[in-house]
């Protein structure tokens, strides 16, 4: 969830206070700016859901375009991540940020005024390079202008608090939009809100030094990693059209098996690898990161076909659709935060094996959708499990995953349980749709109850996931995890 990303790489390295805002200005605005950046970068993973199908009619997307809107953001955002974050440390926070903002607002007032499908997946695309750039530089800018460690968590929390809000507001904002205005303003409200944090930095903040180190980026790893998940999700998604023996996808898969294979030589031989290799000798890191991939799909996929099934099969307008999934996305925001004070109490294996089961119970009752459903019996209360049991799975996942890792390699790991996040997401909502097409190509039977069939397997598929997670949880090693008395990362080991 939104708030995985406050372990992001370029905030863990910023221990010592820096000067960051100009004369005059004072660390509050800082906290604002960067609250704002964040609460932009969330709000888009979630704002396009609902306005899916308004999108589908205007531009005449297919199915598994559709699922490119959310991929092409994930792919890029997830895959570019540890690069970008590389980049605030050699070049300043400052001049990466106001880049991704720049980018990022860039893309959007593409997409919005988009005149064809590629377009708009091209937007995405733009769109989650942006974000990658925004996400860690955000939160540095916090770690890094506040001296008191009291003024820093308040103003943390408050970063954490926008951060999971984004989420909430995202479905209703996209609905609301959409249903008002058009799509196209799903993608352009960012617009205003980019220029004028562009401006706002460019007035409030000082321009942080680049680093005197000599180090280099590893654009060659950053590339190959993201057109290695490009390929595989593509494969993947490409499935149901044209045959998963047919030539388009074989290639795809194929290349994309080989550009991860190269990813793992050019990690291996780089002077600066952007993900070293010696961070999976710890066995919670390679656990967590297993973990947070298959996370990716359970938080992911379940409202991409909820928003899809309420709007395409019931016929709901786009503003109830996301009115109809706000208990839901509440329910995870609020527990994302509550469970920062469980991890200490029960420890992350207990945490997140309680948590997965819940969700898992939820999707099963989640997937008995019929065609014509009571809402509060087939919608609010399943939803209201899932959201309960994927709220507190996330947070554990991450203090297992950074805890025990040298600490040169603290951002690395960071960074990496961010990537597995985003990746996993892609690469299950690309699996899962091919699911449900070809369920609803086989079932049997003809128009609404085929796509709900489809969705129906879908869920179940999602909610084995949510069980195999849970019990992957039991490997995880070493005493519950406590955090310090100075009340800073958490240290020791997953329970």
């Amino acid at each position: 969830m939104p708030l995985e990303h406050q372990l992001s790489r370029g905030a863990v390295r910023d221990h010592e206070p820096q000067e960051v805002a100009k004369a005059g200005v004072g660390v509050a605005v800082v906290a604002v700016i960067a609250c704002l950046a964040q609460f932009m970068v969330v709000l888009d993973s979630s704002i396009v859901n609902v306005a899916l199908p308004a999108m589908k009619e205007g531009l005449g997307l297919s199915a598994n375009a559709q699922q490119w809107v959310v991929n092409g953001y994930l792919i890029t955002f997830g895959g570019l991540l540890l690069a970008a974050s590389r980049a605030g440390d050699l070049f300043g926070r400052r001049r990466v940020f106001q880049l991704g903002l720049a980018v990022f607002t860039a893309a959007s007032l593409f997409g919005g005024l988009a005149q064809d499908g590629w377009m708009l997946l091209l937007a995405r695309f733009l769109q989650g390079a942006g974000a990658a750039a925004l996400a860690p530089s955000s939160l540095s800018l916090i770690t890094a202008s506040h001296a008191d460690p009291r003024q820093r968590t308040r103003a943390m929390t408050w970063w954490g608090v926008a951060a999971s809000s984004a989420g909430a507001a995202g479905v209703v904002l996209g609905g609301l939009l959409t249903a008002s205005l058009s799509w196209r303003w799903v993608m352009l409200v960012n617009v205003p809100i980019g220029v004028g944090l562009f401006v706002a930095a460019f007035l409030c903040l000082r321009p942080s030094p680049a680093s005197r180190d000599r180090i280099r980026i590893d654009i060659p790893g950053a590339v190959t990693v993201t057109l290695a998940a490009a390929a595989i999700v593509y494969g993947v998604s490409a499935a149901p059209d044209h045959g998963w023996a047919s030539g388009p996808v074989l290639t795809a898969l194929v290349a994309g098996i080989a550009l991860l294979a190269a990813f793992v030589v050019i990690e291996r031989r780089a002077a600066e690898p952007l993900l070293p290799l010696e961070v999976f000798a710890v066995h919670n890191i390679r656990v967590s990161n297993v973990l947070t991939l298959l996370m990716g799909i359970v938080i992911t996929t379940p409202l991409f076909f909820l928003s899809l099934y309420l709007q395409q099969v019931l016929g709901e307008s786009a503003l109830r659709a996301g009115l109809s999934l706000l208990p839901m996305v509440s329910v995870i925001s609020a527990g994302v935060l509550a469970s920062q004070k469980l991890i200490p109490k029960v420890g992350p294996r207990r945490l997140v094996l309680v948590g997965c089961l819940v969700t898992a119970a939820g999707l099963g009752w989640l997937a008995r959708l019929p065609v014509r459903p009571d809402y509060v019996a087939h919608v609010l209360l399943p939803t209201l499990v899932v959201g309960a049991g994927m709220s507190v799975t996330m947070m554990p996942a991450i203090v297992a995953a950074t805890t025990g890792v040298a600490p040169r390699n603290a951002g690395v790991a960071s960074g990496l349980i961010n990537m597995c996040r985003q990746l996993g997401a892609a690469l299950g909502l690309a699996a899962l749709v091919t699911v449900a097409s070809t369920v609803t190509r086989h079932s049997g039977v003809t128009g609404p109850a085929s796509v709900v069939d489809g969705y129906r397997v879908a869920l179940l598929v999602v909610a084995a996931v949510s069980v195999a997670t849970g019990l992957l949880s039991l490997f995880l090693k070493g005493p519950n995890t406590r955090q310090g008395r100075s009340g800073g990362n958490a240290v020791g080991s997953a329970e």
